[in-house]
């Protein structure tokens, strides 16, 4: 499981990048372009061409974890720039949420489902 906490650096690539890098090419953008090392407990974020689709690449001290998200359908509208020549955003945690899920969590693509505990006296009988 990625803990993504508001101390977590994340930084978002600006530039869309080639999403048939796997975990080897990530870091040695992470290390090149976003001038950072992949190991450092950040979470660093890349979109593809079509902004469609973004890679999260983190490590969490064992390995590294990579995570794709694509839309079904739309774009990732919200997407970093940098009014400077930078190639990287740093962004806060709330940033990242915002930049997944849209301003207010409200977006046109679905949300992660909310799940509560329910106790085994309200479950039908023979269910438990």
């Amino acid at each position: 499981m990625i803990e993504i906490t508001p101390e977590t650096p994340v930084k978002a690539g600006i530039k869309p990048v080639d999403f048939r890098c796997g975990i080897d090419g990530l870091s040695r953008l992470c290390r090149s372009i976003l001038s950072s090392n992949p190991r450092d407990g950040g979470v660093y974020v890349f979109r593809n061409r079509s902004a469609q689709s973004i890679k999260l690449l983190t490590y969490d001290g064992r390995g590294f974890w990579l995570c794709q998200y694509r839309l079904s359908s739309g774009k990732f509208s919200r997407w970093p720039t940098s009014s400077s020549d930078s190639a990287t955003a740093t962004l806060l945690a709330q940033e990242l949420r915002t930049l997944l899920w849209g301003p207010h969590g409200k977006a046109t693509h679905a949300r992660p489902l909310h799940w509560q505990r329910v106790p085994l006296e309200s479950l039908p009988i023979g269910a438990h």
